[in-house]
């Protein structure tokens, strides 16, 4: 199965759904694929995640449970460290440290990088592994200059699969900053309006 996604995800049981319910045979196709796929990084997938302010991540407890977490900073702060590996420097949050604490027993994660304007998304598994602050060399390549926040630790992943997502169900949300940007043409032209008619001469008025 030399899809790496499809190798993780669709496990016997899932075939079976699959098969059940009538999507098996694009998912086969999928699997057959006559090359390693999926697996490593192109520049697509490398500029997606570049380019993301936030992203999801699950991890596994102890005690079987996932957990989700929201990790966010400015667009950038997840970098991609080479062909399978991404990193980010884990800025200080609530210090309830769920996460830290599943990744000491359990090392695999999956993440969900979210591109909610043009409605796409990109999942991915990995195994994650945490940086100490006396790793200085690897948490400067994680540091993001003039932003304020107290770094605590840094998580490298190494991808074991990835995949993209179907825009459906994927509801258009945009930040403060993409709507400013949006909006900023349409705020040049009302100023330019209102200049121009602060020229016209005033219109007589009739008693």
């Amino acid at each position: 199965m030399p899809h790496h996604f499809a190798r993780i995800a669709f496990t016997p049981t899932v075939r079976q759904v699959q098969e059940e319910l009538g999507s098996r045979p694009g998912y086969a196709r999928m699997e057959a694929v006559p090359h390693a796929m999926n697996d490593r990084f192109t520049d697509t997938e490398a500029s997606f995640i570049s380019a993301r302010n936030s992203f999801y991540m699950a991890t596994i407890s102890e005690t079987g449970w996932p957990y989700i977490q929201h990790r966010g900073g400015p667009s950038g702060f997840v970098r991609v460290l080479d062909g399978r590996t991404i990193g980010f420097a884990d800025f200080r949050g609530n210090r309830q440290y769920i996460s830290v604490g599943n990744l000491m027993t359990e090392e695999r994660v999956s993440l969900f990088f979210m591109d909610y304007p043009h409605k796409t998304r990109l999942k991915l598994f990995g195994r994650a592994r945490i940086i100490g602050l006396d790793d200085v060399p690897m948490l400067s390549r994680l540091e993001i200059p003039d932003y304020r926040a107290r770094i605590e630790r840094g998580f490298i992943i190494t991808v074991e699969g990835f995949d993209w997502n179907c825009p459906q169900h994927i509801t258009e949300r945009f930040t403060f900053a993409e709507m400013t940007e949006v909006a900023a043409p349409m705020h040049v032209r009302i100023a330019e309006l209102e200049a121009e008619l602060a020229r016209r001469p005033a219109s007589p008025t009739t008693e």
